[in-house]
């Protein structure tokens, strides 16, 4: 499936954040930091990473409605873009 250059430049820019989150609550630990701050950081990554997940599928669906065929013929007819939505909800 042909991703969109600006979905793409979204989605590593969207993951270089979690990247830096990640690393950051890495720091914490380090520090010795309060587990209820961690634990913000934590879900703050992840909700991150999850956003990153649906602009992926997002993306996904609007190829696949766009383009039934070709998607189906490289293996991500709709019904699979469903399937990869209902794993991230």
């Amino acid at each position: 499936m042909e991703l969109p250059e600006a979905v793409v430049a979204d989605l590593r820019a969207r993951l270089h954040r979690v990247e830096g989150q990640v690393r950051g609550i890495e720091r914490m630990l380090d520090e010795g930091r309060e587990c209820r701050d961690l634990v913000t950081q934590v879900s703050a990554a992840n909700k991150a990473l999850e956003q990153v997940g649906f602009k992926l599928v997002s993306a996904g669906l609007t190829y696949c409605l766009a383009n039934p065929e070709r998607a189906a013929a490289e293996g991500y007819p709709l019904e699979t873009v469903e399937e990869m939505f209902r794993k991230l909800a």
